[in-house]
């Protein structure tokens, strides 16, 4: 008994250890590779530092062999492009924790070439509308946002395997919890609506962080909630919990958000299907891969995207076999037009103008990355349906800033995010209607298996999904609405500065208008803009063409044959500067006065010197590593 209660104690003194690691890369989280802040260039490293961990781990070395972080079903079938002996791999279940991470290592040399199994967001370099210059490896295989968190969490724990023993994470059972334990009780059970988000803002993780900046170190600034959303304290205790719980109770954690999902989106059980997977890009490239089972003899398919969309709601259905792809223009503020849709579909499903094409499916963002505007999915999903076409939603901007009813819009798909909606662990969701995946039962179980290896994921969001209900999607509307007045309003004043879409708050869409701004400045390239931000204000933004190129390009007056000159001097010039917009998307957690901070320092920016922290960054960043992953 005495040596059963030390093993037990050595195992929650890991735990323990461990979740403190995790909890302090929390601390300085943002989306990694394209963001301009301290958190983003601290989070690069750390996911990049995690593929190191790996190999010291498997004793490879790194000029021979490359890490992909990737799902279950993701790693088979990358394994059936692969040559025998080509690869290894180790996952977060071998170590008995439920993160859903596969780390699959591959000679470089033996890297398969051509079109990635799965595209979308960060596997390209380069987008138009009929050709792509895709990204090096592994970014060319992850594709999506990453499970950022999950790899670090996983790195980690390799590590306390290095040391304690490949059984330091097993059978740590302390405390025998239900669903209901994990995902429904917490400190602020009494608190509701207005009172609740009050209370949540003083729990995010990461609040208060010190910077360096040209004034001294001063708080982060988060403005790039588009990229990713930091979480708040009830929901890590969410994530925590069933990492230290049996496969069953895990098992019983994910059922019961499968219920919270369902009514989340007004998608009941009875008519819909939820799937996990590791984030919105995955659950396209799902949808996109079932319907390119399908066919309709006699007849050539169509899919109809929008200049609107990202590339993870635009490559996937260009890869789909059989199938072509137009694209809908918007107006200057990223509103569909209603009536030239009705009129499309009309004249290919009704009028038969274009022979035997017929639009099977309109794939639509919820809500736009980079214009921040809502289009009328009801009305939208009406004349879909009308000319015997289905509607898939692209929610990943969505989900987390609109109540949204699957059911009373008629939408036949949805996916989205859980790191957009305040659960940044590598959780995705798809939702269909029942019947409308052709996948056999195997592969439908791979599928269902390879989503649920992250309990703790999925935890996260049900968690989140609750505490949005508790607080009430139409406060969090109203106010986020409020604070994108305040933001317009702001800007409006600076000389040089161009705002893309709708600038007006007077304007009569203002209502269709979220938390999601671009603009330009006036002789000032983006990652200037982006890096001075950082730099005298502690202000995280992004930069760039925000996965979304098409629309980039139309809004900047780019045309097709310049487009073929950047995609040569690309080829050429790997490390160019594109041009691109700069973007501020705000949270929950935003404020007044990070609004105000913005707009001062954006005020003084044609004034001030260039600032360099170069030096200041490089050292907050490798201290924020060393609190994540050292070892003492």
């Amino acid at each position: 008994m005495k040596d059963d209660t030390v093993r037990c104690n050595d195992k929650d003194e890991t735990f323990a250890a461990f979740e403190k690691g995790v909890h302090a890369a929390l601390e300085t989280y943002s989306n990694v590779h394209r963001g301009s802040g301290h958190h983003s260039v601290v989070t690069t490293h750390l996911y990049e530092q995690a593929r190191d961990i790996v190999l010291e781990y498997l004793g490879l070395p790194k000029y021979k062999y490359i890490v992909i972080f990737c799902t279950l079903r993701r790693e088979e079938i990358l394994k059936v492009q692969l040559k025998p002996n080509s690869c290894q791999s180790v996952s977060s279940q071998d170590i008995g924790l439920s993160l859903g991470i596969r780390a699959l290592v591959v000679k470089r040399k033996d890297l398969p070439k051509g079109i990635p199994f799965q595209t979308g967001g960060g596997t390209t370099r380069l987008v138009s509308p009929g050709w792509v210059i895709w990204a090096g490896a592994p970014d060319k295989f992850e594709a999506g946002t990453p499970a950022i968190i999950n790899v670090i969490a996983f790195a980690r724990a390799l590590q306390f395997i290095r040391q304690y023993g490949n059984d330091a994470f097993r059978d740590a059972v302390t405390e025998k919890l239900t669903a209901t334990d994990i995902l429904w009780t917490d400190e602020m059970e009494k608190y509701s609506g207005k009172e609740l988000l009050d209370a949540l803002r003083l729990t995010q993780i990461g609040r208060n962080v010190l910077v360096p900046t040209v004034e001294g170190d001063r708080p982060f600034i988060n403005l790039d909630n588009g990229a990713s959303t930091p979480t708040f304290k009830p929901v890590w205790d969410a994530v925590c919990r069933p990492w230290r719980q049996s496969a069953e109770a895990q098992q019983e954690v994910v059922n019961e958000v499968r219920t919270i999902c369902a009514g989340f989106l007004g998608a009941p059980l009875t008519d819909y299907e939820v799937i996990f997977t590791s984030n919105t890009t995955e659950a396209i490239n799902l949808a996109a891969e079932s319907l390119g089972r399908e066919s309709e003899p006699g007849t050539e398919s169509v899919l109809l995207g929008t200049l609107l969309e990202h590339s993870s709601n635009d490559l996937p259905w260009r890869m789909v076999p059989g199938f072509s792809l137009i694209r809908l223009t918007v107006d200057k503020e990223g509103f569909v037009d209603l009536n030239g849709l009705d009129t499309l579909l009309c004249a290919y499903n009704q009028k038969g103008e274009f022979g035997k094409k017929r639009i099977r499916l309109v794939a639509m963002s919820g809500a736009s990355n980079v214009l921040g505007v809502f289009n009328n999915l009801e009305e939208i999903s009406r004349i879909v349906h009308r000319y015997g076409a289905r509607l898939l939603v692209d929610a990943a901007q969505l989900a987390a800033h609109r109540k949204v009813d699957m059911q009373g819009c008629g939408i036949d798909y949805l996916a989205f995010s859980a790191h957009k909606v305040y659960a940044p662990f590598g959780c995705g969701v798809l939702v269909v209607k029942k019947g409308m995946l052709k996948f056999n039962s195997g592969e439908i179980e791979l599928i269902r298996l390879s989503g649920e290896e992250n309990a703790g994921g999925i935890a996260a969001l049900g968690k989140a999904m609750i505490l949005l209900q508790r607080i009430g999607m139409d406060l969090v509307q109203e106010e986020e609405q409020a604070l994108t007045r305040y933001l317009l309003n702001g800007l409006s004043g600076i000389t040089g500065l161009r705002i893309y879409g709708i600038k007006d708050p007077n304007s009569p869409r203002f209502h269709q208008k979220g938390g999601v701004l671009i603009f330009s400045m006036k002789g000032i390239m983006p990652n200037r803009v982006a890096k001075e931000l950082a730099g005298q204000g502690g202000i995280g933004v992004r930069y760039g063409c925000h996965c979304a190129h098409i629309l980039i390009k139309h809004l900047l007056g780019v045309n097709p044959f310049f487009a073929r000159v950047q995609g040569l001097m690309l080829t050429f010039l790997p490390k160019l500067r594109l041009p691109g917009l700069v973007r501020v998307s705000l949270g929950l957690m935003n404020s007044g006065e990070d609004v105000d901070k913005l707009i001062q320092v954006l005020g003084e920016m044609a004034s001030k010197p260039k600032s360099d922290i170069q030096k200041q960054m490089n050292d907050y960043t490798r201290d924020s590593a060393m609190r994540v992953y050292s070892q003492s």
